[in-house]
């Protein structure tokens, strides 16, 4: 009885089903209310970490400062780049490049012995390491050296940078490895700390003995914040979580934390043995002679900062340069180390096509928008306490309130930046339910900005007044090694790796272009100094919060235990 209905129907449907094929049509209106909904959420996390910073920038220089903001319109444009770079880059690392790092880190254990595994876990620490868009905005910064005040410092960072980068990307590849063999057998992370932090303190103390080994210290103790940036923190993490999951080892409540701190210190390490090498093999006089006779130009100092590679074209090589091979190199360990093919090809051939083109245009925004902006408003501010002959009347105020303006500048610099990090949102989130609600999202967030507001203003102090770093360094990370040993492994891991998620893309080259800004403004050998400073404080800001919660803890429950006692 149904057969002889249901054939006219499927007559029916495949008479009638070219024509209505045919009929289907989408409008580019019809595209956009698509789409819109899966930008618009993607577009505004970004738009909310930039547009208020650079409001800020605008308007502080607009009335505190009393100058116009030059080139506008380029800086505008270069900031859209900025948000659009980042919004395509973190979708293209969500959709594209994370599930490769899950996938190996979830796969190679089985198939491979524990030494092939940690060889590829440091292979891949040092391929995230030269695609962090951070380490560009570090390469760029080279050019505002002075050649004839700091000839080695200008060299590590000029004809040196593929070697200076190779040993942070190596720094990051070992800090990897020791993170994972933590997770593999449930390493305390306080030893970890002693065992990287006393040495870096101990070369810090004898690099304030020379004074060409003196100009290295804030670089190599910056460099600390600009490893742990979007692509090296996700990526190494599903990397090691995976492999320790993958041993059945991978539930600890402390789980993913350590290998942040480590990949932050590691590469201090690595930067100061570097510096000491081209100090003691390079004298400075050939450095300078050569600079001479490459360049006359490159001896001027002062105001000269330039940020600019030159070329639009450079950013995009730079870019593609970033991130292939390291696409390049996941894809050969997936192919001829695990047999494993990918699942989706058409989806992750998206995200590692939106991850480059956003690295593309994340350089671009940062050449020609943020950093701009930021080295602008660097150089301009300390017109608040000195006489610099491109602002008309300076100094605007008196020496005090002048030095008072440029460090709440700093200050609410950090504290917003900090604020608007989505990976510190994301780490609160996990502290609180670490802690069963001990340690509120809220209260972490707000103990981190303070902490990296509060180190921004110091790293101008220093800048202004032309002290060595090593002044400030060596008591902050003393005084955070001694609440480290009263802390809980809980408190201790967090508030160690908390120091790495403060430095994202946004703050990096913000801050890094506004402190040789500031540095060339008042005529200051580098204007390094301002990220240590801002990774050292939120780790003690951390630590003496988690000490006062546990306090606060262990005095409710005794008064509860008494009021039960006498009550029976």
């Amino acid at each position: 009885m149904a057969q002889p209905v249901a054939q006219p129907v499927a007559h029916a449907g495949l008479k009638d089903s070219p024509s209505r094929v045919s009929r289907l049509r989408l409008r580019p209106l019809d595209v956009a209310r698509l789409v819109r909904p899966y930008v618009a959420v993607r577009l505004s996390d970004q738009f909310k970490g930039v547009a208020p910073l650079a409001a800020y920038l605008f308007l502080f220089q607009l009335l505190i400062l009393r100058q116009s903001v030059q080139d506008s319109g380029v800086i505008t444009g270069g900031l859209a780049a900025v948000i659009i770079g980042l919004m395509l880059f973190m979708e293209g690392l969500r959709v594209g490049l994370m599930p490769f790092g899950e996938t190996i880190g979830s796969t190679l254990p089985r198939r491979s012995p524990l030494p092939v595994v940690l060889l590829i876990t440091m292979l891949l620490g040092v391929g995230v390491t030269f695609a962090e868009p951070a380490i560009g905005a570090l390469q760029a910064a080279g050019a505002g050296i002075d050649v004839m005040r700091a000839p080695h410092l200008h060299l590590l960072l000029n004809e040196w940078a593929g070697a200076l980068v190779l040993v942070i990307g190596l720094c990051v590849g070992i800090a990897a490895v020791l993170g994972t063999v933590r997770f593999l057998y449930g390493w305390s992370l306080k030893p970890l700390i002693l065992a990287s932090t006393i040495p870096a303190l101990l070369l810090t103390a004898y690099f304030m003995t020379d004074a060409a080994l003196n100009s290295m210290i804030a670089l190599a103790w910056d460099v600390g914040g600009v490893t742990t940036g979007p692509v090296t923190v996700p990526l190494v993490l599903a990397l090691g979580i995976g492999i320790a999951s993958a041993a059945g080892k991978g539930h600890s409540s402390v789980s993913g934390f350590g290998i942040v701190t480590l990949a932050s210190l590691f590469p201090v390490l690595g930067v100061m043995l570097l510096s000491l090498y081209l100090v003691r093999t390079i004298p400075a006089a050939e450095i300078m002679a050569a600079a001479q006779a490459a360049a006359p130009a490159a001896a001027v100092g002062g105001d000269t900062i330039s940020w600019y590679h030159g070329s639009p074209w450079i950013e995009i090589v730079l870019g593609l340069r970033s991130l292939v091979p390291l696409i390049a190199l996941m894809l050969a360990i997936l192919y001829f180390v695990l047999r494993e093919r990918i699942r989706d090809r058409v989806q992750t051939a998206y995200g590692l096509a939106l991850a480059v083109l956003g690295m593309v245009t994340f350089n671009l925004g940062l050449t020609y928008g943020l950093a701009k902006l930021g080295e602008q408003s660097g150089r301009l501010v300390p017109a608040a306490f000195a006489q610099l002959g491109s602002v008309p009347n300076s100094p605007l105020y008196t020496v005090s309130v002048g030095i008072a303006v440029a460090v709440f500048f700093a200050w609410t610099l950090g504290f917003g930046a900090t604020l608007a990090e989505p990976a510190l949102n994301a780490l609160g989130l996990t502290v609180e339910n670490l802690t069963s609600g001990a340690f509120r999202k809220s209260m972490l967030v707000y103990a981190v900005s303070i902490g990296v507001g509060f180190g921004a203003g110091l790293g101008v102090i220093k800048i202004i007044f032309g002290f060595s770093l090593a002044w400030m360094i060596i008591p902050g990370y003393v005084a955070a090694l001694v609440l480290t040993a009263f802390s809980t492994e809980e408190y201790v891991n967090v508030a160690w790796d908390s120091a790495g998620v403060t430095t994202g893309p946004i703050t990096v080259p913000l801050v890094l272009a506004m402190g040789l800004g500031f540095g060339g403004a008042v005529g200051a050998t580098e204007g390094f100094g301002i990220l240590a400073m801002a990774s050292i404080c939120p780790i003690l800001s951390v630590l003496a919060t988690g000490l006062w919660i546990e306090r606060t803890t262990r005095r409710r429950h005794s008064v509860e235990d008494v009021q039960l006692a006498v009550g029976d």
